[in-house]
């Protein structure tokens, strides 16, 4: 996302790279965009539409407007206020600022706010000042997700949503949150992967449907029989649809790249968490982006707006461009030599409903004139916003939020939810002889060491706030006693010069426990900004290597980043007894990694991501979008479904300060069958040799979209604590197809659950799944198949792992 007007795409990207507060400390919205926002009423909460006094004001009647009339559907309501407007008052109403319509008594309204982990000032439709000086800056998505928790991910939701509602009460942010970024991280250089929940769309779409419910839910009316009246808390947008994971590289930049897709890697990789996102978590909005899809611009695409989103996954909600995609369209892509009108009539019949950006309004009335797109598409886009605007309560109100406020935000309870977030996700790497956790009482001198350790900005990542007040890991650990000395080792994480390690080594020496924190930052791996290595920075390497050479004590190395890191001079040196992946914290991130450190919490997170080894990269470019190995190129796969080369650390890697076992409770399910009517065909299905295909039965697979599906297969699982901590485990499901088929996948993850289990005792996990989810492949033909013959259920990772078959059959 970028600035409006491409003159400030420039400036936008400094502020997030770099801190938006401070970026832009001139630039908050002026008094009359405050005012836009929602100008508190003291007896009624916050200023909506439909309010007698308003009309008044205005020397109207609002008796006179059915679409005030709370008694009739949100529908109609919206097609009266649409049919009320002139040509040139509509196009005022879907840029991402609408001016409003004070002749018929509406307000502006600012469509753009973030709220990616927690409430943000990257947009106009939020800010903060003296009222509202911070929010809940919670962990960066990507450790977020290491948790896997679905819970937690909800519950996160429900806190950014919460201190979202008391914003807007106080006049500070708008109802409609452009968050989450649900793209999967295809390529370890891309790097926007401190916004996702990783590469396996399972666990994407996964984390989308759980943060969405938390952001948008009102309770009890989750189930309302037309969803498209169901009231919304806030309003979240899924996005950047579709196949966007190229920012910045060698050359090649989001706004000029064409992600050519095959059509089953779109199906199976690419479109999944969006169409979980729209189906499962029911979302109000979706994002298209800025890339061409198979040289169609993805705002522009009618098959991915139209027929997918709005169509086939039935979304109940509007389509937004990500800001200045019509004109990157125009000016950058240059698609189809169209003018200005061209290109906002082609994204207008694609079903692009709002525009970030100021395209559709200063060029989509003369478009209309022209006879290049009908009047009634667009009547058509502004009941879909207009209807959104109606079940946030921007009309009519929402009284059960209107006891929101100051208190509400930076609320002890969000912030020790923001601290056990970063906790759940921090992932135990490496942990020789038990060195972790630390004892305090047996140290008493502690070395924190290296360009992390007092780290502030960095632990809150990008689309952040202004942080409520952030811990850093130097005060963290401090609090665990002892004296605790500091070093920077490196000044900054490029770390351009050795000047500063030989004073690191020397407070190694002198220490009983050494923690040097090292890593990336927004300067490595951003918006706009891939990785060209998986390496650390400059001589940050060194740095370690010397540090462990000269350490009296036990040495921790702690990597806050988002992407993987090859760091396999650490992993196989004696002398680093422990490794932690911290991602990028919250702003409570410094006591979250001192609560690992010291044994205050046992530490459950699993890595999101592979972490290849450097030569990964050399091995194929970035702008290659098969998920597959490319034999004819030798490139290899993506993703643990694809990659089966050696690596770092695996996805869903993770140790704990315990040990668990697994064991199955129920006699599982040993088959599927399923009976066919003669409406329903046998597809073949490409396996590697001619005789493994003779030993299926005479029906291969039947696509999914022919079956009724709801074929259940589920199994418990007893989760036994072996070791002498408390702690929680991720039990992870795995399902792999039948052999030989070409192309498929190794295993997919279908289902994780994570359980606290004290030392000891047993807990048991229950899991069910439906086949068509759980078994399925996608063929090169982009078909949805489930295939027959011998499928494999997985429990568990690396070591600790039970399997068992499952027989799929096919009958009449």
């Amino acid at each position: 996302m970028v600035g409006v007007g491409m003159g400030g795409r420039a400036v936008f990207i400094l502020a997030v790279l770099f801190g938006f507060s401070a970026a832009f400390a001139s630039a908050r919205p002026s008094k009359t965009i405050q005012e836009d926002l929602a100008a508190p009423s003291a007896d009624q909460g916050p200023t909506h539409v439909c309010h007698a006094s308003r009309f008044a004001d205005l020397g109207l009647d609002m008796a006179d407007y059915i679409y005030c009339d709370s008694s009739l559907p949100f529908d109609v309501r919206a097609k009266d206020l649409v049919d009320r407007m002139t040509l040139n008052e509509k196009v005022e109403q879907v840029g991402n600022l609408a001016t409003g319509v004070p002749r018929i008594g509406l307000l502006k309204y600012q469509w753009w706010s973030e709220a990616l982990h927690g409430v943000s000032n990257v947009g106009p439709g939020t800010f903060f000042d003296d009222t509202i000086p911070g929010a809940t800056s919670f962990p960066t998505v990507i450790l977020s997700a290491a948790a896997f928790n679905q819970s937690l991910w909800k519950s996160i939701g429900q806190a950014v949503s919460t201190e979202a509602r008391a914003m807007y009460n106080l006049g500070k942010a708008g109802l409609t949150y452009w968050s989450p970024n649900i793209n999967v991280v295809r390529d370890p250089r891309w790097g926007r992967a401190i916004e996702t929940p990783g590469e396996d769309p399972y666990v994407v779409g996964t984390f989308a449907t759980n943060y969405v419910r938390g952001l948008q839910d009102v309770p009890g009316t989750e189930n309302t029989a037309d969803l498209n009246s169901r009231p919304l808390k806030v309003s979240s947008c899924c996005k950047h649809y579709a196949a966007y994971d190229v920012d910045a590289w060698k050359g090649v930049d989001r706004y000029h790249f064409d992600a050519r897709v095959s059509e089953q890697d779109m199906k199976e990789t690419f479109l999944r968490p969006f169409e979980m996102c729209v189906k499962d978590g029911d979302v109000s909005s979706v994002m298209c982006s800025y890339n061409r899809v198979n040289g169609i611009p993805a705002c522009a695409d009618p098959y991915l707006l139209k027929n997918t989103i709005r169509g086939e996954w039935d979304l109940h909600g509007y389509i937004v461009s990500d800001c200045d995609s019509i004109e990157v369209m125009h000016d950058d892509h240059k698609w189809l030599g169209d003018s200005k009108e061209d290109a906002v009539a082609q994204v207008l019949k694609a079903g692009l409903d709002l525009d970030c950006g100021d395209y559709y309004t200063k060029a989509l009335g003369n478009s209309v004139r022209q006879g290049e797109v009908k009047e009634a598409d667009l009547d058509k886009s502004l009941k879909y916003l207009y209807v959104v605007l109606m079940r946030l309560g921007f009309f009519d109100g929402s009284p059960q939020f209107n006891s929101l406020g100051k208190n509400d935000v930076c609320s002890d309870a969000n912030l020790e939810l923001a601290t056990e977030a970063a906790r759940e996700g921090i992932v135990l790497l490496k942990n020789d002889n038990k060195t972790l956790p630390l004892k305090s009482c047996d140290i008493s001198k502690i070395a924190v060491i290296g360009p992390h350790a007092k780290a502030t900005s960095a632990m809150i990542g990008n689309y952040a706030g202004i942080p409520c007040g952030i811990v850093t890991p130097f005060d963290g650990i401090s609090k665990y006693g002892g004296e605790v000395t500091y070093e920077k080792g490196c000044s900054d994480v490029a770390c351009k010069d050795d000047s500063l390690i030989f004073s690191a080594m020397n407070a190694a020496k002198n220490a009983d426990a050494t923690i040097l924190l090292v890593g990336l930052d927004l300067s490595v791996e951003a918006e706009s900004l891939d990785r060209n290595d998986l390496l650390l920075p400059g001589y940050q390497t060194q740095l370690i290597n010397q540090v462990a050479e000269s350490s009296s004590g036990p040495l921790v190395v702690v990597i806050m980043s988002a992407g993987g890191i090859d760091i396999s001079f650490a992993k196989n040196n004696p002398k680093i007894k422990a490794i932690l992946w911290a991602g990028y914290p919250g702003e409570k991130g410094g006591r979250a990694i001192a609560d690992v450190i010291f044994g205050k919490y046992n530490p459950g997170g699993r890595l999101p991501l592979t972490w290849y080894e450097a030569g990964y990269v050399d091995m194929l470019p970035m702008t290659s979008m098969p998920l597959r190995p490319v034999d004819s190129l030798g490139y290899p796969g993506r993703t643990y479904k694809f990659f089966n080369g050696s690596t770092v650390y695996p996805f869903g890697y993770g140790l704990s300060y315990t040990n668990f076992s697994y064991s199955v409770l129920t006699s599982p399910a040993t088959s599927v069958k399923i009976k066919l009517n003669k409406f329903q065909h046998c597809r073949n299905v490409n396996y590697s040799e001619s005789e493994q295909a003779a030993t299926i039965n005479n029906c291969p697979a039947v696509v999914i979209d022919d079956l009724e599906c709801g074929y259940k297969f589920g199994f418990e699982v007893a989760v036994e604590n072996v070791g002498k901590e408390d702690g929680s485990d991720v039990v992870m499901v795995y399902s792999k197809p039948p052999e030989g088929i070409v192309g498929s996948h190794s295993k997919q993850l279908i289902g994780f659950e994570r359980e606290f289990v004290k030392s000891g005792e047993t807990k048991v996990v229950k899991f069910e799944f439906d086949a068509c989810k759980s078994l399925n492949i996608v063929d090169t033909s982009g078909y949805n198949l489930l295939p027959s013959g011998g499928h494999i259920i997985m429990v568990g990772e690396g070591d600790n792992v039970i399997s068992f078959p499952l027989q799929l059959s096919y009958y009449n």
